[in-house]
């Protein structure tokens, strides 16, 4: 049985949708909340297209907000997957936001969304093999990899790190904080 590749091109999914004052947070800006749905919207379409199945969010890495995004401005957010594993899929999303009077256009933030493929009795699913076809595409797989074996090296640390030795206490004096045990 031969191997049924899929491109990133099979995953590319791009939403555009206008700023409102519903949208927006207590200083007038547009609510980060809000963005991160949008964000979470688009990462399951991606990640459902690419994969065939339905889609739930692992985790989120690396969500910097780096422009605000004002009312009246058109935010565009596109999606593609980065990275294919068993039955999970890394998809990464870029968030710009334009004055469309001005035709200004601004990046407010990258990120990154795991997604795992599940069958309708929520059991994990394979998914297809990732095919790569650019050296741009293979920047983010290899972006992806060293994503994933930070991850796991955060989580080994938190695991094996003895929070309450003497010296882990004693650092805690070079912080901005006060430990009254």
């Amino acid at each position: 049985m031969e191997t049924k590749y899929r491109t990133v091109n099979k995953s590319k999914v791009t939403i555009s949708e206008l700023m409102l004052p519903s949208h927006s947070n207590f200083s007038g800006k547009i609510h980060g909340g809000y963005i991160l749905m949008l964000m979470d919207q688009i990462a399951f379409a991606s990640a459902s297209k690419y994969s065939g199945s339905y889609c739930v969010t692992a985790s989120v890495d690396t969500v910097d907000f780096l422009n605000p995004i004002e009312i009246g401005e058109l935010v565009t957010m596109k999606a593609s997957i980065n990275y294919a594993g068993n039955s999970s899929m890394v998809i990464g999303i870029r968030v710009t936001s334009e004055n469309i009077q001005t035709g200004k256009v601004k990046h407010c933030n990258s990120s990154y969304f795991t997604m795992v493929a599940k069958d309708s009795n929520g059991n994990n699913v394979k998914v297809p093999p990732l095919q790569l076809s650019s050296l741009d595409e293979v920047r983010r797989y290899h972006n992806a990899l060293k994503r994933i074996s930070h991850r796991r090296e955060r989580s080994e640390h938190e695991e094996t790190f003895d929070y309450k030795s003497k010296e882990a206490l004693e650092e805690l004096k070079n912080y901005n904080v006060k430990v009254n045990l």
